[in-house]
């Protein structure tokens, strides 16, 4: 017995004085970086924040997040303007690998698209949320994203969202959008071009800069037989203040020509929303970047994630403004804006 307390001291000692090594919770690094402040951005960062918390990351806890925001003049639009967008995007990459994070998130399709070659190269995982479509970004497919890097994508269905639109506005023929060169809003139309055919819906588009307003392209589209606006993912419509989001909301109660939105965030003139809810995306890459941190998980050996069920919100206010009445079938399925 006096023998076995002999061997048996040293090691408990040991024991003890490694016990504050394992009880020291590792704390993480994570950069973020994304293109325009823009309220929907910030919605899938807040979103991200909640993803992390849930699976026991916590800000100020065990979290240091560091939040980079690329913030161009972005209504000076043309050539020179994307190239030193993308000059910037790459710059910031090259910082971001400086500061050797544990993880980075980009936020949107243009920071995902232009800077995660360099990020994966150094050999940091890298998640992405806000993008509406995956291999716009680099990925391999909707479901799967490629050797470094995972996401969570804001992608929806465009047939099941325009079936929708279809119930509510089953008279609507020809639709008008206004749109830039956004990304997501190029995706976005692309998809709707080529659906929207076989549910009977023409789309006509007009294209503008960041710093052009929304009502001359209206009336232009109207002028061209456009029954209704769709808006789509398109950052146009998130800027100073929603300011061309008020605009075509003006046009839209002039006419009485509905808006119906391709984004699911409540702005100012849509009378329905079919589509994906930022903050629950947000939340999705929070749970992947957890995985990431705490499990050793692969990024890309992980899934693509998307909302499964589209969300669909009526404005019933815009319906009375504009003497409209959405069938019942709708209006059993959406939640009314708030």
């Amino acid at each position: 017995m006096r023998r076995f307390a002999i061997f048996a001291l040293p090691f408990l000692a040991v024991v003890f004085l490694a016990l504050p090594c394992f009880a020291a919770e590792k704390t993480y690094h994570i950069e973020t970086l994304q293109v325009t402040d823009i309220v929907v951005f910030d919605n899938a960062y807040q979103g991200f924040i909640q993803g992390l918390k849930s699976q026991g990351i916590v800000e100020g806890v065990n979290l240091k997040i560091n939040k980079r925001t690329i913030d161009f003049d972005v209504e000076k639009g043309g050539i020179w303007k994307k190239v030193g967008v993308l000059m910037e995007i790459k710059s910031q990459a090259s910082q971001i690998v400086t500061a050797k994070p544990d993880l980075v998130l980009t936020i949107g399709t243009p920071a995902t698209k232009y800077a995660k070659d360099k990020i994966i190269a150094a050999g940091i995982p890298l998640v992405f949320t806000s993008v509406a479509v995956p291999e716009a970004a680099g990925c391999k497919s909707l479901t799967v994203s490629g050797p470094g890097f995972t996401g969570a994508t804001l992608y929806m269905n465009m047939k099941n969202a325009l079936q929708i639109t279809r119930l509510a506005f089953p008279a609507v023929k020809t639709v008008g959008i206004i749109h830039t060169d956004d990304d997501n809003a190029l995706a976005q139309i692309q998809q709707a071009k080529s659906v929207g055919p076989s549910l009977g819906f023409n789309f006509i588009t007009k294209e503008v800069g960041k710093k052009d307003d929304a009502g001359p392209a209206a009336k232009e589209l109207i002028a061209k037989g456009a029954q209704a606006f769709a808006t789509t993912l398109d950052t146009y419509w998130g800027m100073n203040d929603l300011k061309h989001a008020h605009e075509l909301a003006a046009v839209s109660l002039q006419t009485r020509i509905p808006v119906f939105s391709l984004i699911n965030y409540k702005s100012p003139g849509a009378i329905l929303y079919v589509g994906s809810d930022f903050t629950y995306i947000g939340s999705l890459s929070g749970k992947q970047a957890a995985k990431i941190l705490k499990e050793g998980a692969k990024p890309g050996d992980l899934p693509v994630l998307k909302q499964e069920d589209l969300s669909i919100l009526v404005d019933l206010n815009m319906m009375k403004a504009l003497k409209i009445d959405l069938p019942m079938e709708i209006l059993q399925l959406a939640k009314p804006v708030k």
